[in-house]
């Protein structure tokens, strides 16, 4: 179980603190697949990355399986079992994709060949891509796919996903999200997406709304879609009138 408990993070821009996530309380339980939705700016990749621990919480706790990882920096928490995926993976120049996956493995030489499956898993030839360096002459597309491969080659009990369809076209993504569902469909691991796109949410077995830094809503798939269909509508008529012909301004 990850649980997260009284959770805030405060930010200076200048002129004074900014609050960006308020008291956000939340049990995520093992084998489940939650997808954390809401308005951008909201606070959903500062949760992500707070519970990664790239971000520094103000106050709070985080615990995994009755383990305080509060105070855990980003390789501790790794090394627990927390793995991200970013919404634009970072590039290393003068690392090659063969070294990046061979750190993914621990670099233990029996989990070699199955990171290189991995590589082929996502859709790519490992001669074509092994010793490519990852930097920017790979499209975001592909260091999607290498990032997947990458986190998927080692054991997780918590995987978080920033927003894997951006910056993917339809295929590739249809590609990404049957490799997560399917790793997930495994067992034994907390699945989390950041997401806004419909055919994420309709996999989730949870659904957690994030807006103004708090937790709106939470609850099962098809209450929580129900409710996100419905503020569509309310603000589909509050700003278009309810024209149906004025659709497209959403």
């Amino acid at each position: 179980m990850l649980k997260i408990e009284a959770l805030s993070l405060d930010v200076s821009n200048g002129s004074g603190d900014v609050s960006i996530l308020k008291n956000i309380n939340l049990e995520l339980e093992s084998g489940k697949f939650y997808a954390i939705t809401g308005p951008n700016g909201g606070g959903k990749t500062s949760l992500a990355k707070v519970i990664m621990g790239i971000y520094k919480n103000t106050s709070g706790k985080i615990y995994l399986d009755d383990t305080d990882i509060t105070d855990f920096d980003i390789t501790q928490r790794a090394r627990a079992g927390i793995s991200y995926a970013f919404q634009n993976p970072p590039r290393f120049k003068g690392l090659k994709v063969k070294d990046l996956l061979k750190i993914s493995a621990g670099e233990k030489e029996e989990n070699v060949g199955s990171v290189y499956s991995r590589l082929r898993a996502v859709g790519l030839c490992p001669q074509d891509y092994l010793d490519r360096e990852c930097d920017n002459s790979l499209s975001g597309g592909e260091m999607k796919r290498i990032e997947l491969a990458t986190v998927l080659s080692r054991p997780s009990k918590v995987i978080i996903y920033d927003e894997p369809e951006a910056g993917v076209d339809l295929w590739s993504f249809e590609k990404l999200l049957n490799l997560i569902n399917k790793y997930h469909s495994r067992g034994g691991v907390i699945t989390i997406v950041i997401t806004h796109h419909e055919k994420v949410l309709s996999l989730a077995d949870e659904i957690i709304l994030i807006a103004d830094g708090e937790v709106k809503e939470k609850g099962s798939r098809d209450k929580m879609l129900n409710i996100l269909q419905d503020d569509f509508r309310c603000r589909w008529q509050q700003d278009c009138g309810g024209d149906e012909n004025e659709l497209k301004c959403y």
